[in-house]
């Protein structure tokens, strides 16, 4: 007899939440956020131009809008993406600080004012162009970015960001004012409203706490005095930037390569931003991954050359937004983009916009950037401390990104080249972990296929798997399985193994070489679908991988529901827990419609096609483990996969 599903109908296709498209209101709502949260950092290079190459007020109106207008195109370009553009992920586009220096000596180098930026707009369509192309060339690196590198990467971004944050508490960079107890009273009550939101909120409200908090500090800074909105009746209402508006660009060779240069260092960061964005996020960041964020980089950064602006690369600050509000669709992104397109051809909105006094700015930024270091902590709980010359790249990197944030003119005891690296606190510290890992973990080592573990923690390599003692294999692999000791040491006896699909295949093999009263009681070991699970065991933490891969974690009420219905059902008739490899299942109605189905089989069936699923999973954490060891294998398996589908 057939069992008809509980609920009589199919449950609704959902994606995961990085795809997830809000309501239109709270997109808008979402989007001006982190507008709001990304203004200020937005306009600061333009500002730094115009002073230093002599160009005038309405030449930097003009640069303001331009770059605003172009921070939209590029923030679409890379959270919705086209063909092989754009990482997918909510990550907001802005104008790299890295290239500030640069850019400032290949203005005076031309002769300053209007023509220098003409000679920079060159080098900056150029080597948008080098990186677009090469792109795909620097994501094969990947395999140098373990937990070790991108955790001290994404905490110095925090760390390094503080002080920019801390600036604004005191009044901005223009007119600081440490001692104001207005300034500081402003800051902290902007960060004091966010935190009591973030408290005493668990829905709405909480996600756009830094929004209130930019809001109300605001309203209160203008109550005071503390703010002016006279700029907004000296501008224009429309004003939008057109293609080469200060002339024709000049080449130089100097320049372009000078521009090149930036771009290789600010890869790295934008390799660090999105490492540190799919952890917020909960998505595995492979190769590909990287080489569509890049290209998106050099797309926008060759944009921005021809509608007069710069160098385009993530913004760091949003990274911190989207973990703080925990709103992770990328759509939210898009939407900020659209408004900051707005934005840039109303100047009267950005002078608004604009009026948001620094020190409320600077108590909003200490939440957000903050958090970003927490991201970078978290990702290196993941590295072994035990191994000495982890702790070395660690300390290293963060203590060299200190010292040149704290003490940037160290950087003038250096000769011009040098100074792109030790200028920024940020990509000193990403060179030297980088650097220090490949000294550490590549130079001098064997480079045969990783089983296990990671480049930055200690690879378990293959020949290390044939030399293991029956003790050490079991302890490696156990968790590929959620019991049954026995199926890794059946594996253990085919030593040894040619290759990494040898080593697979011992275990599926002895998965089904098992007793039926074997393979019954490991099958009994496997939670059921959209339970509770655990993480504070090694076997735990992969069940809630599997099932957070397609969502079952964060269930609703009706959810849970109908998962229990369809769990109890099955247990009922079979004895045995339904188990399912969800990361190949597809959708969670897909899940629901073919458990129910699967109700309808014998129980010889059921048993056979249980364990099925118990090799599946074990394959895919196999695959995963293989996937930490060498991230390069991974990615290449991952796109054999997404093109056989």
């Amino acid at each position: 007899m057939r069992l008809p599903h509980p609920r009589g109908r199919a449950t609704p296709r959902r994606s995961h939440p990085v795809d997830e498209l809000l309501p239109p209101a709270k997109l808008a709502l979402y989007g001006v956020q982190h507008v709001l949260a990304f203004y200020a950092g937005a306009v600061v290079v333009p500002i730094l131009l115009a002073g230093a190459i002599g160009l005038s007020e309405r030449d930097l109106i003009h640069l303001i809008n331009a770059d605003l207008f172009t921070c939209g195109i590029a923030s679409i370009i890379q959270s919705v993406g086209f063909w092989k553009v754009g990482v997918r992920l909510p990550l907001l586009q802005g104008v790299t600080f890295t290239a500030v220096s640069p850019m400032i000596a290949i203005g005076l180098a031309a002769g300053g004012g209007t023509q220098g930026l003409l000679a920079i707009y060159g080098a900056v369509i150029v080597a948008g162009l080098v990186t677009f192309f090469a792109a795909p060339y620097f994501s094969r690196l990947i395999r140098f970015f373990p937990p070790v590198v991108t955790g001290s990467v994404i905490l110095i971004i925090g760390l390094a960001l503080l002080p920019t944050a801390a600036q604004d508490v005191i009044g901005g960079a223009r007119h600081p004012e440490p001692a104001n107890p207005r300034n500081l009273a402003l800051a902290l009550g902007t960060l004091a409203l966010i935190v009591i939101i973030q408290r005493v909120s668990r829905g709405f409200l909480a996600t756009v706490a830094v929004l209130i908090g930019l809001v109300v500090g605001t309203f209160v800074a203008w109550a005071i005095g503390a703010a002016s909105f006279t700029s907004v009746a000296d501008l224009g209402w429309f004003g939008v930037t057109t293609p080469f508006f200060f002339g024709i660009p000049k080449f130089s060779v100097a320049a372009v390569v000078s521009m090149i240069v930036v771009m290789l260092i600010t890869a790295v960061e934008t390799t660090g931003d999105v490492f540190a964005t799919g952890e917020i996020v909960g998505k595995r960041i492979g190769r590909d991954d990287v080489a569509r964020a890049l290209r998106a980089d050099g797309l926008a950064t060759t944009i921005g050359g021809i509608l007069n602006s710069f160098p385009y690369t993530c913004f760091a600050e949003n990274v911190g937004l989207v973990r703080l509000t925990r709103v992770t669709s990328r759509y939210v992104v898009a939407v900020a983009g659209l408004v900051m397109i707005v934005i840039g051809m109303l100047p009267k909105i950005g002078a608004v916009v604009a009026s948001i006094p620094d020190p409320v700015l600077g108590g909003a930024a200490l939440a957000m950037f903050a958090t970003v270091a927490v991201v970078g902590v978290q990702t290196l709980a993941r590295v072994d401390f035990d191994d000495h010359r982890n702790v070395v790249i660690v300390g290293s990197s963060v203590g060299l990104a200190i010292l040149v944030t704290v003490q940037p003119e160290v950087a003038k005891a250096v000769p011009g080249w040098a100074q792109i690296v030790l200028g920024s606190g940020i990509t000193l510290g990403s060179v030297t972990a980088i650097g220090l890992n490949v000294v550490f973990h590549h130079v001098g080592k064997d480079f045969g296929p990783a089983v296990a573990g990671t480049p930055g923690a200690g690879s378990v390599r293959l020949d290390q798997v044939n030399r293991m003692s029956r003790e050490e294999f079991v302890s490696t692999f156990r968790r590929l399985l959620q019991a049954g000791e026995w199926v890794v040491e059946r594996a253990y006896d085919r030593r040894p193994f040619a290759d990494t699909a040898q080593l697979r295949y011992a275990f599926q093999d002895s998965i089904f070489a098992g007793t039926h009263e074997e393979q019954r009681k490991l099958m009994s070991h496997y939670p059921d679908l959209g339970a509770d699970i655990a993480g504070d065991t090694p076997r735990g933490e992969e069940s809630l991988r599997d099932q957070a891969s397609a969502g079952l974690t964060s269930l609703t009420e009706q959810d849970h529901t109908e998962f229990g219905d369809l769990t109890s059902a099955y247990r009922d008739r079979f004895g045995i827990p339904l188990i399912v490899c969800v990361r190949d299942a597809g959708t969670r109605g897909e899940i629901l419609r073919d458990g129910w189905q699967r109700l309808e089989n014998s129980a010889s069936q059921e048993h056979a096609a249980g364990l099925v699923e118990v090799a599946k999973i074990a394959s895919r954490r196999f695959g995963d483990q293989v996937a930490d060891a060498n991230p390069i294998h991974s990615a290449r398996a991952w796109s054999l996969r997404r093109g056989e589908a």
